[in-house]
């Protein structure tokens, strides 16, 4: 039976990775020009980057329960959070180039 402090550990990993994943993709479609290269990049490194961040808050700090296997690990805790911050920054948040920004050295 999994505890109260296991249910708000994987809650907390589930939440941060979802965040990490979404300002990942915004990074990404800030700073390349193509659209396909921010796809390829938070395909690519978003992966490695919340794998590094779960392995950092559930063995560093013992956060979340035993899942049981690395596959649900990898597939509920990486590819879960990532597939919803990619949709979170795709469809709720507006374009990089739909925003304005101000001058830098307006008068």
């Amino acid at each position: 039976m999994v505890s109260v402090a296991d249910a708000i550990g994987l809650a907390v990993i589930l939440l941060t990775n979802s965040a990490v994943g979404a300002l990942l993709t915004r990074f990404f479609r800030v700073r390349l020009a193509t659209s396909w290269g921010s796809l390829v990049y938070t395909a690519l490194i978003g992966p490695v980057v919340l794998l590094a961040l779960t392995l950092v808050l559930g063995g560093a700090f013992g956060l979340g329960p035993d899942l049981g296997s690395p596959a649900m690990v990898v597939i509920g805790i990486v590819f879960l959070p990532l597939t919803l911050g990619v949709t979170f920054d795709y469809f709720w948040m507006p374009a990089p180039e739909e925003i304005e920004l101000p001058d830098r050295y307006a008068t």
